[in-house]
């Protein structure tokens, strides 16, 4: 079975059918896939204790704050597309 010949798993009411052996071959954990210009990059970066405890202190998306708060400073976008 191809991923096109599967039945969709929510019918036109929105209920959801059972799921079988076949559908979990063609199961993925996580994310799909980014496009190669929306992807972030991996980089390391030295901060101010300071700074980094700041943007801590809100818990967990520290990075994407701080990935926010660089794109406002530097007048780009807020929201890549």
């Amino acid at each position: 079975m191809t991923r096109s010949e599967r039945k969709p798993l929510v019918d036109a009411d929105g209920e959801v059918r059972e799921i079988t052996k076949d559908d979990l071959k063609f199961a993925r954990r996580g994310r799909p896939p980014m496009k190669e210009g929306e992807r972030k990059e991996r980089t390391t970066i030295l901060l101010d204790p300071d700074v980094l405890s700041s943007l801590k202190a809100d818990g967990r998306g520290w990075q994407t704050r701080a990935n926010a708060l660089l794109r406002e400073a530097l007048g780009l976008d807020a929201v890549r597309k």
